[in-house]
């Protein structure tokens, strides 16, 4: 999976399922710990290296989803830094 597929998948911030938001975390960054029903992943970055997410029924919270694809365009921009 490239980046740009993850990011096309959470095209929309709602709508999200939970377990394909966990399958991105977990494909692109450390993790997860899991704190009761927070999963934490560790981001490769100085700063706030970590991305939260929880379910909302079987859904994605929607400002989960956002953070996600931030850190994910980060990462897509450290990643094109590193190819110069």
């Amino acid at each position: 999976m490239s980046i740009e597929e993850a990011l096309e998948a959470l095209k929309s911030d709602t709508n999200i399922k939970f377990k394909d938001l966990l399958k991105i975390c977990e494909y692109f960054f450390e993790g997860p710990r899991i704190s009761g029903s927070h999963h934490i992943f560790k981001m490769p970055w100085q700063g706030h290296p970590r991305v939260n997410i929880q379910k909302d029924g079987n859904k994605a919270k929607a400002y989960q989803v956002k953070q996600v694809k931030e850190a994910l365009l980060k990462l897509k921009e450290m990643k094109k830094e590193e190819s110069k």
